[in-house]
């Protein structure tokens, strides 16, 4: 695979015994998808499919009205964000994806406080039952900047390529 940024992706031989390797769009390694346009949206609906998955799984348990919201939302934390956000520190977000995942969050809030789709509730409304703030690209960039500030230390530069 060649990641580039040039709307059409170069080519690449390589030959190995005299076999030509096939070029790819796109593959997953380690449960994440790479792909040569090095965008992170088909890797962010993945984890988004298998969150919401996951969370019917254990449905029964964060939907539960005689459970706290505040175990509810423990129970979530524990299994269903660490599906939805693996390998978050590499994604690049846009603001259409930023949007997307405040939408997947409200989504499982929804669904946790059993607020149907025809309610006409506004989503301050549903975080206010939920006594909940919006967290979740809040952690995903807290992340993000604690994975930089490691490779940072990592290579030995910061900032202005000196030795720390």
């Amino acid at each position: 695979m060649v990641i580039s940024r040039k709307q059409e992706s170069p080519t690449c031989d390589i030959f190995i015994n005299e076999v030509k390797l096939k070029q790819t769009e796109k593959f997953k390694y380690l449960e994440t998808i790479i792909s040569n346009d090095n965008k992170t949206n088909r890797e962010i609906s993945a984890r988004t499919a298998q969150a919401k998955i996951n969370f019917q799984k254990i449905k029964t348990i964060v939907t539960n009205k005689h459970i706290s919201i505040e175990t509810r939302k423990r129970a979530f934390q524990c299994y269903i964000e660490p599906v939805l956000m693996y390998g978050c520190e590499a994604w690049t977000i846009s603001k259409q994806i930023q949007n997307k995942l405040e939408a997947t969050e409200m989504w499982f809030l929804r669904r946790m406080l059993r607020i149907p789709w025809t309610a006409k509730k506004t989503n301050e409304t549903v975080l206010n039952e939920a006594k909940k703030r919006r967290s979740l690209v809040r952690t995903i960039r807290k992340r993000q900047a604690t994975f930089l500030g490691h490779v940072m230390r990592k290579t030995g530069t910061f900032g202005n390529n000196r030795k720390v």
